[in-house]
């Protein structure tokens, strides 16, 4: 029993509305209406392996700000962001905090590292 689906691929302007064909074993048979093969490849990750990159925010310590924003520096596999965010509540960083400093790295053996997108200096 094959199953269809529509996918729009974000990974170029031309925003490909794909049809996209899936198995019973949720592997992706047949890609349809990609212009490019990065498209393809899209559609066949995002059935398959479907990841987003990953934004919050962290405690800061003494810190002239309370929080310091942090991100995945590429995507995570989508059924690991929970637990993601449960690792990023329980951390907290002491000021001074550096642009792009590791908060967590190699997060779940993933090879994925957790930054911060901001630097936040001591409170004075």
């Amino acid at each position: 029993m094959s199953n269809n689906r529509e996918i729009v691929c974000i990974v170029c302007p031309n925003g490909c509305r794909m049809n996209v064909q899936i198995d019973a074993n949720n592997k992706v048979s047949l890609v349809e209406n990609a212009l490019c093969e990065k498209g393809k490849a899209y559609a066949i990750d995002e059935i398959q392996f479907p990841k987003r990159s990953l934004t919050s925010t962290i405690r800061v310590i003494d810190g002239e700000l309370p929080l310091v924003s942090v991100r995945s520096d590429k995507p995570i596999p989508k059924e690991k962001i929970q637990c993601a965010l449960a690792e990023l509540r329980k951390i907290e960083l002491k000021a001074p905090v550096e642009f792009h400093q590791v908060v967590i790295s190699d997060l779940f053996g993933t090879g994925v590292n957790i930054i911060t997108t901001k630097g936040v200096m001591n409170r004075t």
